[in-house]
């Protein structure tokens, strides 16, 4: 059986990237991992902190997806691996989550987003999934490092 997770409300909702557990990367603090992910998209340092200091992951994100900016060359390529590292640092971060992930056992993991095929499952299910991917990925490591 899967565990679906959207919105930081839903049962799992901890797993969202707009979930309150900030993460220090970078040696600066981020409040949520997607005030982090949204922000390494760009070059622009000032951009970069802007996004940071967002109020909320929403308006992280809506910054983030802005193309007033330009992306920086390689996003394309490193966008999972950035995305990976947040979320590691997330769960490394904060003992409650780590439980909370390990207690997951070996079910598959879903970000149950309607409208993202690639890091949600999209709204028909054929999404890729790769946040869900990244989630089990990280729980089989913190796993391995006990």
């Amino acid at each position: 059986m899967a565990i679906y997770f959207y919105t930081k409300n839903d049962e799992y909702g901890e797993f969202s990237n707009f979930s309150p557990h900030g993460v220090e990367r970078d040696e600066l603090w981020w409040p949520t991992v997607e005030h982090y992910f949204q922000a390494q998209k760009f070059e622009d340092d000032v951009y970069r902190e802007r996004i940071r200091n967002a109020h909320n992951a929403m308006q992280a994100a809506n910054l983030g997806r802005s193309r007033k900016v330009p992306l920086r060359a390689d996003w394309e390529e490193i966008k999972d691996q950035i995305m990976y590292q947040g979320v590691l640092k997330k769960f490394q971060t904060h003992a409650e989550l780590k439980s909370l992930l390990l207690s997951t056992g070996e079910q598959e993991i879903v970000e149950n987003a309607p409208g993202d095929y690639y890091w949600g499952c999209g709204k028909e299910g054929t999404g890729l999934n790769r946040l869900g991917e990244i989630l089990v990925r990280v729980r089989g490591e913190l796993r391995a490092s006990e």
